[in-house]
């Protein structure tokens, strides 16, 4: 849960990335973001912006906006309705982004995880993104990932996004951020 002032500070440190970044946004698409605290109240560090620019039956596109150390925190994309579970495509189109998953664990990671989420996160394969460097995770594998010290912009394409049926280690987190006053 954030407040609606959080909110705005997010809604408007998110349009200064983009212009940073000179990623052109329409006023709908603003308007329609995301933010994604996954109900944990720490959106300093676990949490991101989301902009959809299309979601279909086979296929999706966002912007992940992410600031300084923010982490997306570790879940999965399970088979769903016979379907193999989301398969995605991270762009990293501005800053760095450090992606851990499934896989042999990479010694002295970049990653830097406050202690109290610490447990929730398992796996520790890296992958490091730089400007213009994409990586595909393939479907229901346990992941999460972490923006670098500048944060980071990603361009997501995968085939279609249920965030209802994703799973997440954290057994507090909630998927859809609730605003309070």
């Amino acid at each position: 849960m954030i407040t609606r002032q959080e909110a705005a500070a997010a809604h408007r440190r998110a349009e200064e990335y983009l212009q940073r970044a000179n990623i052109a946004m329409t006023p709908d698409e603003l308007k329609n973001r995301e933010i994604a605290d996954f109900g944990l109240s720490d959106l300093n560090n676990i949490g991101l912006e989301v902009i959809v620019y299309v979601n279909e039956a086979r296929y999706c596109a966002k912007e992940l906006v992410m600031f300084p150390r923010q982490i997306c925190p570790e879940h999965r994309h399970p088979p769903v309705a016979g379907e193999p579970g989301k398969q995605e495509t991270f762009r990293c189109r501005w800053g760095e982004v450090y992606i851990y998953m499934q896989g042999k664990p990479t010694p002295n990671p970049k990653a830097v995880v406050p202690e109290r989420h610490r447990k929730n996160m398992t796996v520790w394969h890296e992958v490091i993104l730089k400007s213009g460097e994409q990586f595909t995770i393939p479907p229901n594998t346990w992941h999460w990932f972490q923006s670098g010290d500048q944060g980071a912009i990603v361009s997501e394409f995968s085939s279609v996004s249920r965030d209802e049926a994703d799973e997440f280690r954290d057994p507090e987190i909630g998927r859809f951020t609730v605003l309070k006053d």
